[in-house]
């Protein structure tokens, strides 16, 4: 199995990176693996941590349309290149951490995607220099009030409330070739998405490349990949688990709002 990293707080409140073994004990690292953590002589057991979200980045960029089939149900064309669009960090989450769905919203739903962390100061890097510049890779779920997306005509409103970008639950540094994508709704099957990785229509060096033509990104950085099709709303108390093959499964339920 693929060495995963986690960023974790201890019951004392103490927050670390480090390396998740198959007995679920953490050893600590002295820095983010990115930058060059190395692994310390503290064990954590299960019992003494909770995960996090696996980074804590500045920005997170997303892009939208990135599948073909998805595009097509949201009733437009591929767009020519990547259509991109930011999320902010305090909508980010933890794996078993809970979703609040708006007061301001009618319909909510689900986009299970692929995120990139990034691990080295990126400007201006070109598709080749990309694949270095990605450190590792999570499941995110850029969720989205659609009824709001629709009515602003732009989507600062729609995806930027607070817990609708569910990371985690750990970061792995490579994917297996063919990897699937799979979003289930209340362990229902079957999935409500399934779909190939190697489906997107701008590859993740390319979206890296492209991105870095217009802003700096810094390590820790995430960037949300597109969501293929079958996207559809979630209801109070459903349970939605997004599934990437050689990474795991993230999972998160849906609260109503106080």
């Amino acid at each position: 199995m693929a060495q995963r990293y986690v960023r974790v707080k201890t019951t004392s409140g103490q927050i670390y990176y480090g390396k998740l073994q198959l007995n679920r004990t953490v050893g600590i690292l002295d820095a983010p693996p990115w930058l060059n953590g190395k692994i310390t002589d503290q064990i954590l057991n299960e019992s003494e941590y909770h995960l996090l979200a696996p980074c804590a980045p500045s920005k997170i960029v997303a892009v939208g349309k990135n599948y073909a089939a998805h595009a097509a149900e949201m009733g437009g064309d591929v767009p020519k290149e990547p259509l991109i669009f930011l999320k902010p960090s305090s909508a980010v989450i933890a794996h078993g951490q809970k979703i609040i769905y708006p007061k301001q919203s009618q319909r909510v739903d689900f986009e299970g995607e692929l995120a990139l962390i990034i691990g080295d100061r990126t400007n201006k890097c070109t598709v080749e220099e990309a694949h270095g510049k990605i450190w590792g890779y999570t499941i995110a779920n850029d969720v989205t009030a659609r009824d709001l997306q629709k009515k602003d005509g732009q989507w600062t409103r729609a995806k930027g409330f607070d817990t609708f970008c569910p990371l985690g639950p750990w970061i792995v540094r490579e994917l297996t070739s063919e990897a699937k994508l799979k979003t289930i709704v209340n362990q229902e099957y079957p999935p409500k998405q399934c779909s190939l990785l190697s489906n997107m229509v701008f590859s993740p060096e390319e979206l890296v490349a492209y991105i870095s033509q217009i802003m700096t990104l810094l390590p820790g950085d995430v960037i949300l990949t597109g969501t293929p099709e079958g996207i559809a709303p979630l209801k109070i108390g459903d349970t939605v688990t997004v599934e990437i093959e050689s990474i795991g499964m993230l999972t998160n339920q849906i609260e109503a709002s106080l």
